[in-house]
């Protein structure tokens, strides 16, 4: 049975609230520019809309808005990378930023991911998210025995870094 666009647009507004945080948090895995992760928000949004009446339920809601989410991401990493960096304005000073040790330190790993390739960057993310080894290989389309590997040599990488 068909979806009625007025149900249809009922749960795309749903599923868009319950998973706004996922999603923010995929994008800023890939860009630290705010106006850079609004246009990847609403990329992600915009294919979320028009994937939504074909999924069939065959994974979890939540394992599909992660596949998109990435997906979305590394397809707009692959076409900036193809053209070229942009360089924001910015004015070099944040207001808000914490100087503490505790931020200090997150800002550390949070760089040091960055500098992962994309397939590495969505694993330990989505690791990070506490989610279990099975669906972080459905989100990425790895046996959760490689996603166990991948782990290891990921981790391995981040404590090497300089």
């Amino acid at each position: 049975m068909e979806k009625k666009p007025q149900d249809l647009e009922q749960e795309f507004t749903r599923i868009a609230r319950e998973y706004k945080d996922t999603i923010y948090m995929v994008c800023y895995m890939f860009s630290q520019n705010t106006a850079e992760v609004d246009d990847l928000y609403q990329e992600i949004l915009i294919n979320m809309w028009r994937s939504l009446p074909s999924f069939e339920g065959r994974s979890s809601l939540k394992t599909w808005i992660w596949r998109l989410s990435l997906n979305t991401c590394i397809s707009y990493d692959r076409k900036r990378s193809s053209k070229g960096k942009a360089l924001p304005l910015d004015m070099q000073i944040n207001l808000y930023e914490d100087t503490d040790h505790d931020s200090k330190q997150i800002k550390m790993l949070h760089e040091r991911i960055n500098r992962l390739g994309v397939f590495d960057r969505a694993i330990i993310m989505l690791w990070l998210e506490n989610m279990p080894y099975e669906e972080i290989g459905a989100i990425v389309g790895i046996s959760a025995k490689n996603v166990g590997v991948r782990l290891v040599r990921i981790r391995e990488q981040l404590k090497n870094m300089k």
